[in-house]
């Protein structure tokens, strides 16, 4: 499915004061703080952007973490080695304006983060996200994320699962 969308880093030229997606603490991180995550070399942050009106459609940030392997599900922390932690992608935050919700932005934003996460030059065993409310966790789950026992609102997708769930998923062509 190819979508009317472009996916870019977020830049100067996009305008993020109009951004509302329903939840006020990721319109507001999106429209007063990525900016300062992204020079601090916190997160990066990539946009979708509609190709005819260049409005910010979506959004997502990522950046490096570990999780403690006794977090991990025994029979995912069995077949890795006794590292006290796991290296991770964690997608801090991901969201779609109110306009473009229903288009499956969403999802191919979690295949965009997670062919990023695989091309890394940084090892990294799974994908991490951090859920808002009850809403989203079920939507990270519909793609195969599980949840981390210690933190209910952290779920994880190994990217070994990530290559099957999402092998061609595309934003755009």
């Amino acid at each position: 499915m190819t979508f009317p969308f472009r996916l870019e880093p977020l830049g100067e030229k996009h305008e993020r004061l109009s951004f509302r997606c329903g939840e006020d603490a990721l319109d507001r991180y999106f429209q007063t703080q990525v900016g300062q995550d992204i020079r601090r070399r916190i997160a990066n942050c990539f946009v979708a952007v509609e190709a005819i009106t260049s409005q910010v459609a979506a959004y997502y940030t990522i950046s490096a973490a570990s999780i403690p392997l006794i977090d991990l599900p025994p029979d995912e922390a069995r077949r890795l080695p006794r590292y006290a932690t796991v290296p991770a992608i964690r997608i801090g935050r991901l969201a779609v304006d109110l306009a473009f919700q229903g288009r499956g932005l969403g999802a191919a934003l979690l295949a965009d983060a997670a062919a990023r996460a695989l091309r890394a030059e940084a090892a990294a065993f799974t994908l991490l996200v951090d859920a808002t409310n009850d809403q989203a966790v079920a939507f990270y789950q519909r793609y195969g994320f599980r949840i981390l026992a210690s933190q209910p609102r952290t779920l994880f997708l190994p990217l070994a699962t990530a290559r099957k769930v999402f092998p061609n998923k595309r934003l755009s062509d």
